[in-house]
């Protein structure tokens, strides 16, 4: 058989010699290097053309509608509309009135490359869409550039199609526009934390003065801000701060790598430039501040929003607040300070802040309150841990010995030797010496229902070592104290060392009154945006945070407590009406509790209160002492608390 030669393949009078003639065996096909590199070329025009096409068919669109933007709009329980917030707080200022400095701090920290690139940054496109293809978080590396094009002409998606054209319009607008007024576009355009777009705003927001008296060590600070201003604004926690510093002090040391800042310079900014207190607008004054403020932590635990997005505006947000509860609870806490606190008169009256929270069994916030008012006092007391428990910690105490202590009761108690005696409320011991043969004394050990009402330090401390403190601990996060707030296991952690908020003690007292069931406070119910609705919202399950009869054995045990102490005070005894006998149990710090702290968590008429009251001077960053608050005959403060939640009640 006679084989014919692989003719080479034709197209259109070109040869192409592949398989290779003349070649044996896997040389044949192994192309040449004139071969690859004509392949090289061939793609390479292909891209470029296919590149071209795109360039030319994408247009720089019409600034987005960002200015014409809505407020977001917050509803109360029953749908009447609370307040709306979210106007834009922006004035756009021309480069010449803003300082080098600040564009230097922005362009060492945001894009160094910036007045030599092209206007997009490939690789950081291609990482953040890698990352999103992947489903793992979006990044960032964008060009300041892309920054703009993206704040000003495109929405706020992080998505694969956006990035696209982020890219190509990026490319254009960096042919069209010059450095300068991209960058005068950037500055005015960017979001900085506290309601403030563009610099200038930034600048009043966190100094107080124009853009241009920005110093080096201010401008740094707000450079920092365009990595998050959630994370970096200084206000906002201890993390903030340390992240802000850190920031800081990088940005300025970047500007000496790169040449816009002297040694000599740097060395004369060592001190963090701290901002003055976040200012809220006016109409999130009184109470509706610490509202918004409850609510919006929810949404962006929930929904994975920011601030930024919030911010921007157009959601309807309907919470769980009512609004004649939220007006009862302000109204009381004002009639029982007026009444009872003179700081005019007594130096022990001054600097005392209330916080309060209101929750429903099943775990939505009805109200609160967080301070004399949002504007002013920005620490919402409601929401803030801080503040120690004291002995309205010792009921999770007494359901981890009821949940886990085999035999213990309600009548179990401790002898005179220290021994729990369980199961029984008395014990026999051998008679004193003289008495007749066979005689023995009955002595009854204080049963643990008798320790809780009255309080007993030394019971609970006993009780917490004898149970183990790692049980009381898991009881009490599983009633829904935050682990963070928690104190450390020692002997005093029974006795409620511990700094809980007002809206996390109220909602793990719910389980006590419902049969062991809870569910984490929540205050949103639904949430739309351009009639669509937000994911992430509805109704928590309840969960079971501890047996219904341990639940219930604590329960009857608090409205003992209850009755014992709001009947001490003649005006906060009430024999019917809205606190009936069945429906009636409190926590709350007693005249023996050294807390720098007064407690009161009541539960009536389907909702469970707590009260705190302490004393906090501003910059001082540890409590004052409660001894001597209203007058000798307060008891360290800890009979305000509750004739507050009295005034609440039975105001409704």
């Amino acid at each position: 058989m006679v084989r014919r030669p692989i003719r080479p393949i034709g197209l259109r009078g070109l040869r192409v010699d592949y398989p290779r003639r003349g070649r044996s065996n896997w040389r044949r096909w192994v192309p040449s290097w004139r071969q690859v590199l004509s392949g090289i070329l061939l793609g390479s025009g292909a891209l470029a053309g296919l590149f071209a096409m795109v360039y030319a068919s994408v247009d720089i669109p019409d600034e987005n509608a960002e200015a014409r933007r809505q407020g977001t709009v917050y509803y109360w329980a029953d749908g009447s509309r609370m307040v709306s917030v979210g106007a834009v707080d922006r004035q756009n200022v021309t480069l010449t009135g803003i300082p080098d400095s600040v564009k230097h701090a922005v362009i060492a920290a945001e894009n160094e490359t910036f007045y030599s690139d092209s206007g997009v940054s490939a690789k950081g496109i291609a990482r953040a869409a890698v990352s999103m293809v992947k489903g793992g978080e979006t990044q960032g590396g964008s060009t300041i550039t892309q920054q703009y094009v993206k704040n000003t002409y495109l929405s706020q998606e992080q998505s694969a199609t956006r990035k696209f054209k982020e890219f190509f319009i990026s490319l254009k607008l960096s042919n069209q526009q010059s450095k300068e007024e991209i960058l005068q576009g950037y500055l005015n355009t960017s979001w900085f934390g506290r309601g403030a777009y563009g610099i200038q705003a930034a600048a009043h927001a966190y100094y107080g003065i124009p853009a241009k008296d920005l110093d080096p060590s201010q401008a740094a600070l707000l450079a920092s801000l365009l990595k998050g201003a959630e994370l970096y604004d200084p206000a906002g926690g201890k993390g903030n701060h340390e992240r802000a510093v850190g920031r800081w002090e990088w940005i300025l040391d970047r500007q000496v790598e790169i040449g816009t800042m002297t040694k000599a310079e740097r060395a004369a900014y060592q001190k963090f430039p701290e901002p003055r207190p976040a200012a809220k607008s006016t109409s999130l004054g009184g109470q509706t501040g610490y509202l918004v403020d409850i609510a919006n932590k929810y949404i962006k635990k929930r929904s994975g929003l920011t601030d930024k997005d919030l911010f921007r505006g157009g959601y309807r947000v309907h919470t769980t607040f009512d609004k004649a509860k939220v007006q009862q609870l302000e109204r009381a806490v004002r009639d029982v300070r007026k009444r009872d606190l003179d700081p005019k008169k007594r130096s022990e009256d001054k600097y005392v802040e209330v916080g309060a929270a209101s929750v429903r069994s099943d775990g939505s916030v009805a109200a609160v309150y967080g301070g004399a008012d949002a504007v002013t006092h920005f620490a919402n007391n409601a929401d803030t841990a801080g503040v120690p428990v004291g002995s309205a910690f010792k009921p999770f105490v007494l359901a981890a010995a009821l949940q886990h202590g085999d035999g213990i009761t309600l009548d179990s108690g401790y002898d005179n030797e220290g021994r729990l005696i369980k199961g029984v409320p008395y014990m026999a011991v051998p008679a004193l010496p003289g008495a007749g043969p066979g005689q023995v004394m009955v002595t009854t050990p204080t049963p643990l229902r008798e320790a809780l009402v009255n309080s007993s330090h030394a019971t609970f401390t006993q009780l917490g070592k004898d149970i183990g403190l790692k049980k009381v601990k898991e009881l009490a996060v599983s009633a829904g104290l935050h682990e963070e707030s928690l104190a450390r296991l020692d002997k005093s952690f029974p006795l409620g060392t511990s700094t809980p908020s007002a809206v996390r003690m109220a909602d793990a007292y719910t389980a006590f009154s419902n049969d062991g069931m809870r569910a984490d406070p929540w205050s949103v119910t639904r949430m739309t945006r351009d009639g669509e609705a937000v994911e992430g919202f509805g109704k928590p399950e309840l969960r079971r945070a501890m047996d219904a009869l341990v639940a219930n054995d604590v329960n009857n045990t608090l409205g003992m407590l209850a009755w014992k102490r709001l009947g001490r005070d003649g005006k906060l005894a009430a024999s019917d009406g809205p606190m009936a006998a069945d429906d009636l149990s409190a926590g709350a710090t007693g005249e023996d509790d050294r807390m720098k702290s007064a407690w009161f968590i009541g539960h009536t008429k389907g909702l469970t209160t707590a009260v705190t009251m302490f004393r906090s001077k501003p910059g001082t960053p540890q409590l004052l002492g409660m001894q001597g608050v209203g007058g000798p005959d307060s008891g360290r403060g800890n009979v305000f608390p509750p004739r507050i939640w009295s005034a609440y009640v039975t105001g409704m």
